[in-house]
């Protein structure tokens, strides 16, 4: 199995002979203005894609966590076949159709595709009031047989629903959405290195993934930023935190 981070929370999952498509933002560099309330007012994405996006979009099939701008833009809903699986939360249905997608699966639990098999989990977009108005998100398990299981977080910070998903589907590898999203108000609405650092306490045999950092206005801390945290907190020998277009085999 190969995870593939093209940017920010895009990934590319190579699971057998499935090429799986994680979030897909497509837009060119600077073409998204900039969130509001937010020091940083620099127009999204920050970064240009890494490779080239015919080669990003040959997938067989799509996983959207959920529809904000930052997981699934209009370029996505303009170059991605009409035709192609999408995977989603059943809350994002309505809205996936609405641009001409038909094969759109809405995960409520499970759902076995060609051998593979999502299981969707919950998360906390963010904490208190802040989290229940940026909701609905999810996060999925995926899973196939001879390979190993990985669990896509999506925009969640570190919480019960987290801990109790690894606790249940027991995945070797969790992608986390880092970067410590946030606004001038509120706390952060996705992982920190706290956050890391608490997952990798509880489950120290967990390979995890680093994503979602220096590609969105919002987000505060940076790569350099959590493989110095992870350094000096003695934590760094399971954490894997990609360059903009790595792949990395397990």
């Amino acid at each position: 199995m190969k995870i593939q981070l093209i940017r920010h929370s895009t990934l590319k999952i190579y699971l057998g002979n499935k090429k799986i498509l994680v979030d897909p933002v497509l837009s060119h560099m600077g073409a998204i203005a900039p969130l509001p309330n937010v020091p940083n007012q620099n127009f999204n994405p920050l970064v240009k894609l890494p490779v080239n996006i015919d080669t990003i979009i040959n997938c067989d099939a799509v996983l959207v966590t959920h529809t904000h701008r930052d997981h699934f833009d209009d370029a996505a809903t303009k170059l991605l076949s009409k035709n192609i699986p999408i995977f989603c939360q059943p809350q994002d249905e309505i809205k996936i159709k609405s641009y001409g997608f038909i094969n759109v699966y809405p995960i409520n639990n499970s759902y076995t595709w060609d051998n593979i098999t999502f299981n969707r989990t919950n998360g906390e977009h963010g904490h208190g009031e802040l989290a229940v108005q940026m909701a609905p998100v999810s996060g999925f398990i995926i899973s196939s047989n001879r390979e190993p299981s990985v669990y896509i977080a999506g925009d969640t910070v570190w919480c019960n629903e987290v801990e109790k998903s690894i606790e249940k589907y027991t995945p070797e590898i969790v992608v986390c959405n880092c970067g410590a999203a946030q606004f001038s108000y509120g706390e952060p609405i996705t992982m920190t290195p706290k956050d890391i650092k608490s997952l990798c306490y509880r489950f120290p045999s967990i390979t995890v993934v680093a994503v979602h950092m220096e590609s969105w206005n919002h987000c505060r801390v940076s790569r350099k930023d959590l493989k110095h945290y992870i350094k000096i907190n003695n934590i760094d020998n399971n954490i894997f935190i990609p360059e903009d277009g790595e792949l990395i085999t397990f």
